[in-house]
């Protein structure tokens, strides 16, 4: 893995992997949408692009012609070939049919059918720490939940959740600069799901690798290949997200109790501040690939390079949102983009909430009054959440 040069003008030489980025990246977005030109440009990464504008972020979203989704990490090299992980990894006109083959595992009845479960796995984690009078929020607890959750749903064992957070972390951040351990992930990744999947032929369960098995794409049968590519996708999409977005939840009641408090006592209010937490604390960064010349915003755009969809800058834009910097949860017009914006819209975005709701809801019930008690790690590279949350109460 590479030194990381520290950056000198993030607007002409961003990285998102310099620590201050990961630690605070908020400053350095207001400092690009404040200067003259808010589409910063970098020579690192070979070439890149970051908006940080709402209406940027916007257009170049929905611009599927300009900008290319076959690689949504940036990424100092890109292998050769791979599974990718459609329908993220999919452009027009294949992305659509791999989406609505996903879609009825996350309808809102389909995922209101996971809410006891959710609750009674938030109840067993809290269980395991209350006692001590303290946790590690992300780790004991915001972690787990959606492993448990997401890993049912495929039809893999929780037990190993050690395994799919060390995937996690090499794909989405030793990946960014090791090549390496992209392509290890790419390799124990496959075989695992390949392993299921031949389980799953031989006796189908009530699970997605099974429906996936039997799915049909415009009148034929998944290859593997678009199997595995699905189930990575799910895998990691499917913990990750929401374990950042638990954990930053969690982070900003710890320190700010007027909040914690105010939820305590209007449980009304939970929607509208879940809302608020994933568009102040928006954990999923996606990359796209420039494939056509294109202007945006009076800026030149050329192809070749990659761009850096900022989806949490998006949404700390004062334009849209007004007092952006600040965590209202009562905001009640409040269009982030945290899911993200046009045709890739998060599958997920209704498992997501639910898992992000009720780990809150349960949290506050049994641990009302809490505070941080050490130092907060945050994790680098596509998606940004608590990695190291010490949370002292009672």
């Amino acid at each position: 893995m590479r030194e990381i040069k520290p950056v000198a003008d993030w607007t002409t030489d961003w990285d998102h992997l310099d620590p201050r980025w990961r630690d605070n990246p908020y400053p350095i977005w207001d400092e690009i949408r404040g200067g003259k030109c808010p589409i910063a440009h970098t020579g690192r990464y070979n070439g890149a692009y970051l908006p940080t504008r709402y209406k940027d972020v916007r257009a170049i979203a929905n611009d599927t012609n300009s900008f290319s989704s076959r690689r949504v990490v940036l990424r100092e090299t890109y292998p050769e070939t791979g599974t990718g992980a459609p329908p993220i990894t999919s452009d027009p006109p294949e992305h659509k049919p791999f989406k609505q083959l996903l879609l009825p595992a996350f309808t809102p009845d389909a995922i209101d059918r996971l809410v006891p479960g959710t609750r009674a796995s938030c109840n067993e984690l809290i269980d395991r720490f209350i006692a001590k009078g303290r946790c590690d929020a992300a780790q004991d607890y915001a972690r787990l939940i959606p492993i448990r959750v997401i890993a049912k749903m495929i039809g893999i064992p929780e037990s190993d959740s050690d395994l799919f957070v060390h995937w996690i972390h090499l794909a989405l951040e030793v990946g960014i600069t090791d090549p390496a351990a992209m392509e290890k992930v790419e390799k124990e990744m496959g075989a695992y799901f390949l392993g299921h999947i031949a389980e799953r032929r031989a006796a189908p369960k009530d699970d997605l690798i099974s429906y996936l098995i039997g799915a049909k794409l415009e009148h034929r049968a998944l290859a593997e290949i678009d199997i595995i590519g699905v189930l990575r996708l799910l895998l990691v999409a499917g913990i990750d997200t929401t374990w950042s977005a638990i954990g930053a939840s969690l982070w900003h009641l710890a320190k700010t109790p007027a909040d914690r408090d105010r939820l305590i006592a209007q449980p009304a209010l939970m929607p509208t501040a879940v809302e608020e937490f994933l568009r102040a604390f928006s954990p999923v960064t996606m990359a796209r690939e420039v494939v056509k010349d294109t202007v945006v915003n009076g800026c030149p755009i050329k192809a070749g390079n990659m761009l850096l969809l900022s989806f949490p800058a998006a949404n700390r834009d004062p334009e849209v949102f007004p007092d952006a910097d600040k965590v209202v949860i009562d905001r009640d017009q409040n269009r982030h983009s945290a899911f993200g914006l046009g045709i890739h819209r998060c599958v997920g975005s209704n498992l997501a909430r639910m898992e992000i709701t009720v780990a809150l809801e349960e949290w506050l019930k049994r641990i009302p009054k809490f505070r941080l008690v050490g130092d907060v790690a945050w994790s680098e590279g596509t998606v940004r959440g608590p990695r190291k949350l010490p949370i002292a109460f009672g």
